[in-house]
């Protein structure tokens, strides 16, 4: 899962120079507070796409969306679904919560990382669905969803 090709390598490093303001202000969060313990690297490839955001560790993704991704919502589906299927969890956040509510972002990361541990479930029961922390969800997903419209 971490070998990419070259075409991939590159566009992570040009999406690394180019973030938007939301990916850079949550960049700067998630280094400065290594939330739990996670180590999160930015903008990772992962097979055939390029995730925001990602901790191993935790088997943790999370995207910030512009409002080009309103209408890019299956394509959104469909990326989750491949890196659900390889065991990560997707957390998806638009540009504007990431801007206006940084610190609710950061609980809802906390919040699902807190989600997949061990101690946090019991030892003998798996953790069911966790609740959605607001907007779409899919179905069935540990995908949490997008608030707000984007806008």
């Amino acid at each position: 899962m971490h070998t990419a090709s070259a075409s991939r390598v590159q566009r992570a490093r040009r999406l690394r120079a180019e973030m938007t303001d939301a990916e850079v202000r949550l960049w700067m969060r998630l280094r400065m507070e290594q939330i739990e313990g996670c180590r999160f690297r930015r903008q990772v490839p992962m097979g055939p796409y390029v995730v925001d955001f990602a901790c191993f560790k935790a088997r943790l993704v999370i995207e910030v969306d512009g409002g080009q991704h309103a209408a890019a919502v299956e394509q959104d589906d469909r990326r989750s679904g491949w890196l659900m299927a390889r065991g990560f969890r997707v957390l998806r956040f638009w540009d504007t919560d990431v801007l206006q509510e940084t610190d609710g972002v950061l609980e809802s990361i906390r919040a699902a990382i807190l989600a997949t541990r061990p101690a946090a479930r019991g030892k003998s029961t798996p953790h069911p669905d966790p609740p959605p922390q607001g907007g779409r969800e899919m179905k069935p997903t540990l995908t949490v969803p997008r608030k707000g419209g984007g806008k």
